[in-house]
């Protein structure tokens, strides 16, 4: 047996540059990673900060993005409800600039004796376009004020004259329109002007 044949597998051949012959050809590879611990824990160490402040870095832009979305839905909502009020505004106006032509009608038509004489064909005609105003008023969701018998609104109702009753019930109640009122939903185009009950 020779000496190589005496090494077993776990065993390792041990060479120093002492025991080598003059002459001999050695070549030593060189390894980064043999004696640069301090050199791989530092570049760890470095690693792992950059880690922390790209996760940061990541966290701010989420953030932001998440605030310039909800920046961007509350700026859509508040322009959605500020193009439905100037809608509202808009459609109130003018069809506020009609209500004097409608009352034209309804004087015009209020004096029974004086309608009736008019041309019946004529009439007719006049009487459909005022149905076309008052359907134009109804589809834009705009309702006349001009019921009598219920009670006095300050909200709905401007008093023109106070009439005095003996009649308890009719305290407070409205006795007669003067000029009818409208109202766009909850909005208030224009209060009636009417005359209205007062206990004596």
């Amino acid at each position: 047996m020779n000496d190589d044949q005496n090494l077993t597998n776990n065993e390792e051949l041990e060479v120093y540059p002492e025991e080598l012959e003059s002459g001999d050809d050695v070549e030593f590879e060189e390894l980064d990673w043999v004696g640069d611990e301090k050199k791989d824990k530092q570049k760890l160490k470095d690693l792992r900060e950059q880690l922390k402040q790209v996760q940061v870095e990541s966290r701010d832009h989420l953030t932001a993005l998440q605030r310039s979305r909800a920046d961007y839905v509350n700026l859509k909502k508040e322009l959605d409800e500020v193009r439905d009020t100037t809608k509202k505004k808009t459609t109130e106006k003018v069809l506020g600039d009609f209500l004097p032509v409608l009352d034209s009608f309804d004087m015009a038509m209020g004096n029974t004796t004086a309608w009736e004489a008019v041309d019946k064909n004529w009439r007719v005609g006049v009487e459909y376009i005022y149905s076309q105003l008052k359907n134009t008023l109804e589809n834009n969701n705009v309702e006349a004020i001009d019921q009598v018998g219920v009670d006095f609104d300050p909200n709905l109702h401007e008093p023109i004259e106070v009439v005095e009753t003996d009649d308890a019930n009719l305290d407070h109640k409205i006795s007669k329109i003067i000029q009818k009122g409208y109202k766009m939903g909850d909005r208030i185009i224009r209060p009636a002007r009417v005359v209205v009950w007062k206990l004596k």
